[in-house]
């Protein structure tokens, strides 16, 4: 299926871009998420009166994670947990705890923004990647450290 990107996708391409993908990509996932709409010959030309606008709103969006980015990366978030003998942490620290923590600093950040390999499961200082926008990551400093 053809589809017309309304904003840029990082694995897809840009804004006003026609892309081919799979049916139940298109129709489950980038057009509900108003990512993408069907090529069709009345979609491609209300596309293209709407790129500018589309282009200048993708640019003020990238602006907007760039300034947060800026206050981000000074930014650190302490995650206080419960060890037991040998410094084994018990459970982990997640994407939705850190997004929790920062919540608490003042910075409403999705969960899914957070990009962890896997939870953590030690004591420590970690620098954890934040995508903002598909150009724009920022990193913190997430510090495990002993409760209490």
């Amino acid at each position: 299926m053809k589809v017309i990107l309304r904003q840029k996708h990082e694995s897809l391409g840009d804004v006003g871009e026609v892309v081919a993908v799979k049916a139940g990509y298109a129709s489950n996932y980038l057009i509900p998420k108003g990512i993408a709409m069907a090529a069709t010959p009345k979609n491609l030309r209300v596309i293209e009166q709407e790129k500018e606008r589309l282009l200048a709103a993708a640019l003020r969006e990238k602006k907007d994670a760039e300034d947060l980015k800026e206050k981000l990366d000074t930014i650190s978030v302490t995650a206080e947990v419960q060890v037991g003998e040998e410094e084994k942490v018990f459970g982990a620290v997640t994407t939705q705890h850190i997004a929790e923590l920062m919540a608490d600093k003042g910075f409403e950040v999705d969960r899914r923004k957070i990009v962890l390999e896997e939870p953590i499961k030690a004591l420590g200082v970690y620098e954890v990647p934040i995508k903002l926008h598909p150009d724009v990551v920022s990193t913190i400093k997430v510090w495990v450290v002993r409760q209490g």
